[in-house]
């Protein structure tokens, strides 16, 4: 279905952004990779997935809290592939704290990737887009873009904006074939999650297990986490053409937690 086009996601070394990638890739989209890690292991990375799908898969390290190195993340896909068709703003980070003792640094940061990036991109990718008459925007939210958690100021914050952004993107644009929508999922086992329930585990003294149920069953009926495949598969279908008229929506993947 995505055959030829290109596809940028951010934050794609690992977690929901390489699942969203495989996917992508799976419908024969080129990959710009984006992320931290050791350079190996992205390189193996990159190789395998451009040998399982038989697809072009690219690596830009940008660091997403920089401009300059996101315009010109945008600018080497271009280059690479010729344009940037699909962006996929994914890449986020996390730190936990009341709202008086939440350090200005980790604000800032927060703020920078999971927000201020997703502008940056955006901006860069849509007046070849506008070109083109064509162009696919997806913007990986939260639940948090919804609702709100205690200690989570910043990320909280910073994923509402996110639907903003994702509404208004998708309004300046309606009347042309770009979409742009936001994916809210709820709690999807990611590095970053392993890293709340590992503090949980180790604080509460309970069983990895445990820590799981516990944190799953303060939000999410289902009990189950959604998966990085789930959410690539909802990707693809908002690239797709019956997702036309799908804009400025913020969709859920979140077990049942909104719905409380």
């Amino acid at each position: 279905m995505l055959s030829g086009k290109c596809a940028v996601v951010t934050g794609s070394t690992s977690g929901i952004g390489l699942g969203i990638a495989r996917a992508l890739a799976g419908e024969g989209a080129n990959i710009m990779l984006n992320g931290f890690g050791d350079a190996q292991e992205i390189e193996r990375l990159r190789a395998a997935l451009a040998a399982e799908f038989k697809v072009k898969v690219a690596y830009n390290a940008a660091d997403l809290t920089q401009p300059a190195q996101v315009r010109d993340m945008i600018a080497a896909a271009t280059r690479e592939f010729g344009a940037v068709d699909i962006l996929v703003n994914n890449a986020g980070i996390q730190y936990t704290a009341r709202v008086e003792d939440f350090p200005e640094d980790r604000w800032d940061a927060v703020i920078a990737i999971n927000l201020s990036s997703n502008f940056h991109a955006i901006k860069a990718v849509i007046p070849k887009m506008r070109e083109r008459n064509w162009g696919r925007i997806v913007n990986i939210a939260s639940a948090h873009g919804l609702v709100a958690s205690a200690e989570k100021a910043a990320y909280v914050t910073a994923k509402h904006g996110v639907l903003g952004l994702t509404k208004v993107v998708a309004l300046e644009n309606a009347t042309t074939h770009i979409t742009c929508n936001a994916i809210c999922p709820g709690w999807v086992l990611t590095p970053l999650v392993q890293k709340q329930i590992d503090q949980r585990a180790a604080s509460q003294k309970i069983s990895m297990q445990q820590a799981k149920h516990d944190l799953l069953a303060e939000k999410q009926p289902s009990l189950e986490f959604a998966t990085p495949q789930q959410i690539g598969a909802l990707t693809v279908f908002l690239c797709s053409e019956a997702a036309s008229q799908i804009r400025g929506a913020a969709l859920p993947v979140d077990g049942g937690w909104l719905a409380q």
